[in-house]
């Protein structure tokens, strides 16, 4: 297996435990989801609103290359996140609808990249202004793992209001091998 088919499998099991945590979570009442819960980011909310600052800083980072991926178009006109820990939605349901279309857009995104495309250099910032230079390929393992990072945190505090999303293994969801 090529590094892009490990990412466009990256991308499928993003969108897939994406599915099951929002599902999941969605049994918690609004005052649940908004416990502060000792975590990184607070509570249930605070951590998912985490992720979506994450990823939209990210996706817009890449839609800036200049080889102008068309279909990170719509994250152009995104707002830019201020801080990591920026709440972007307070309604759950706003949230939950804009991780679906996020998803989306990443799955479809990364289903047109071509090996070569990870091979390209991207010059950014991180938040605090500091210049850097990596592979795309390797960013794009790095959005990945940030993402299921947090993920996990996220499946403890559910799972500390008796709530259980189920299996989270990348193994569910690759393919077997036939003889």
């Amino acid at each position: 297996m090529n590094l892009l088919t490990h990412i466009q499998l990256m991308a499928e099991y993003n969108q897939w435990m994406n599915q099951k945590i929002y599902a999941t979570a969605a049994a918690l009442s609004a005052e649940q989801l908004q416990c502060d819960c000792q975590a990184f980011f607070g509570s249930v909310l605070g951590t998912l609103n985490h992720l979506m600052v994450g990823d939209i800083v990210w996706l817009k980072r890449f839609a800036a290359h200049p080889v102008k991926f068309l279909a990170l178009e719509p994250l152009r006109g995104m707002e830019q996140p201020r801080s990591i820990d920026q709440m972007l939605y307070e309604d759950f349901g706003e949230l939950r609808q804009q991780r679906e279309q996020l998803d989306q857009i990443v799955r479809d995104w990364v289903n047109d990249l071509t090996e070569g495309d990870l091979d390209l250099v991207l010059d950014y910032q991180n938040m605090r202004a500091v210049p850097a230079r990596r592979q795309l390929g390797r960013l794009l393992c790095h959005f990945f793992n940030h993402q299921t990072h947090h993920r996990g945190q996220v499946t403890t505090l559910l799972s500390q209001f008796g709530l259980d999303v189920g299996g989270t293994d990348l193994l569910n969801i690759t393919p077997q091998v036939a003889e």
